[in-house]
């Protein structure tokens, strides 16, 4: 059951749970983490980001994500994540993306204000739920960027102008994760989180949330981060299993991976202590 960001994160705010958003990049990662949202019972958020074209398309993310959403009765949200052009962004809207990301975290703040505005004028218009980024989530390898780049927290004074001037429906804000695996386990600034939160009433999003460590994930849950993004960790799983089992064939390789990443996604079900999503919800 295909839903918009919106309709869930609300919940997720009000109940202080967070909901995973898992990146997919081709259909066996895709129909693994809505097969185990189902079999919890649990909502999903099925991401797919620009920044993976060159593995999947576009067009093939949409048919495998509206189709794997169709297919299951829990809420699922077909997520374009890391949106990076208004172009891009319109085809994804065109192909049945309930919620888009604009991520013009490294313009200035003036011209991130500008791309998200237009964004959220676009998807507004055609029901769809956008997210953008204020401060900046680094990356520690290019699996899920384009570049390796530093983190830049989000400034609090920055906050409630952003929101106002975009009309954005969820902000994803940065506390010292980073995308990709780390050496060791990141400090997050969860000071600046408590007054991020205190001063809005939209969702809050965390990114880089792969090897930040379940301590640090669960508080994050607690306090105030409804959304947060796990990819980096199901391909280190998958591949960990596949190196552990030496699968004999490609048939069973496929299968050893599965299997390796329904178990993470399990493990973040538990750790962001995700509930079932209510009828009643804020539209």
């Amino acid at each position: 059951m295909k839903i918009t960001a919106k309709q869930l994160l609300y919940q997720a705010r009000r109940q202080h749970f967070s909901v995973p958003a898992t990146n997919f990049i081709d259909l066996d990662s895709a129909r693994t983490f809505v097969a185990t949202a189902e079999a919890r019972g649990l909502p999903l958020i099925l991401a797919y980001a620009q920044s993976h074209r060159h593995i999947l398309s576009l067009e093939e993310a949409a048919a495998i994500g509206n189709l794997m959403a169709d297919q299951v009765s829990v809420p699922v949200v077909l997520h374009l994540d890391h949106g990076e052009d208004i172009n891009f962004i319109g085809q994804a809207i065109e192909l049945g993306f309930s919620s888009v990301m604009i991520d013009a975290s490294m313009d200035s703040f003036e011209v991130n204000i500008a791309k998200t505005k237009e964004v959220v004028a676009l998807a507004h218009a055609h029901g769809v739920s956008v997210e953008a980024e204020l401060g900046h989530v680094g990356a520690n390898d290019i699996s899920e960027a384009s570049q390796v780049t530093d983190s830049i927290d989000t400034e609090v004074d920055d906050v409630i102008e952003f929101i106002q001037q975009t009309g954005v429906d969820s902000l994803a804000v940065s506390i010292g994760t980073a995308h990709g695996l780390y050496k060791g386990e990141p400090k997050l600034n969860f000071e600046r989180l408590q007054e991020i939160y205190a001063m809005t009433e939209i969702p809050l999003v965390l990114h880089g949330g792969s090897s930040t460590g379940d301590e640090n994930l669960k508080r994050c849950a607690r306090q105030g981060i409804s959304k947060i993004n796990i990819y980096s960790d199901f391909i280190h799983a998958a591949y960990q299993a596949i190196q552990t089992q030496v699968p004999q064939d490609y048939i069973a390789l496929k299968s050893v991976a599965n299997h390796a990443m329904a178990q993470v996604l399990k493990h973040y079900y538990d750790v962001f202590e995700t509930q079932a999503l209510k009828e009643e919800y804020d539209a």
